[in-house]
């Protein structure tokens, strides 16, 4: 059984990581297709997938296409139960669940003021209160679901799930602008950040230059510190 994901450029394609990784870090097989989301070919990359019109989508074995991270989520835990893609205890699942619609729905502030790109890191970047309302707010959810697990560190559920899936292109963001949050959630930002995958997927990005680089901040760049 395998499928056919759609993703945009690496470098800066928050969703399109969390889709890679739905397939990548549960061993499901999968095509993988560019879509050029900077180029000006995203309506016409997306036609085999018709009606979606954002990535990441998937089209599946049967050629159903399935648009929305949520949505892929939910189809690859039913149809691979084996992979385990959630965590077995129903509380613990329930809590991912919850945190990954949240992650789904929200944030606005950090998204809007610190875009995901995984070239470099910026020292002095001052984070706006939304965006410190936001970190407040993940680091209470993170520190709930180990309260739920019983996780000290690592996964969020103990064992790696569609939670850490979600999650790593807010660390990535975390890192990426020096963000402020605890010691414990910065350990944990940087193993999802040199998790091999994750590692192998910014290789891949870095093979692609961008002139002039579409998010440029106020702030003193300095190398991207994880490898």
């Amino acid at each position: 059984m395998t499928y056919d994901l759609y993703i945009g450029d690496r470098l800066f394609s928050s969703w399109s990581l969390r889709g890679w990784l739905m397939f990548e870090k549960f061993n499901i097989p999968c095509h993988t297709h560019l879509v050029g989301l900077y180029s000006g070919t995203m309506a016409q990359d997306l036609q085999p997938v018709a009606p979606a019109r954002l990535v990441p989508c998937m089209r599946m074995p049967d050629g159903a296409p399935v648009g929305e991270s949520l949505a892929m989520a939910e189809t690859l835990a039913e149809l691979h139960p084996e992979a385990n893609l959630w965590p077995q205890a129903p509380a613990a699942r329930a809590t991912a669940r919850w945190l990954c619609a949240e992650m789904a729905a929200g944030f606005g502030d950090l998204r809007g003021q610190c875009p995901m790109q995984l070239l470099h890191s910026y020292a002095g970047f001052a984070p706006s209160e939304g965006t410190q309302r936001d970190l407040s707010r993940i680091e209470t959810l993170w520190s709930h679901a180990r309260q739920i697990s019983g996780a000290q560190d690592g996964p969020l559920f103990g064992a790696y799930s569609l939670a850490d899936v979600f999650y790593t292109p807010v660390a990535a963001r975390i890192v990426g602008y020096g963000l402020p949050v605890s010691t414990e959630n910065r350990a944990y930002c940087e193993a999802l950040l040199t998790d091999p995958a994750v590692l192998a997927w910014r290789e891949k990005a870095l093979e692609v230059t961008y002139d002039p680089f579409p998010y440029p901040v106020d702030a003193k760049i300095i190398p991207w510190p994880l490898s």
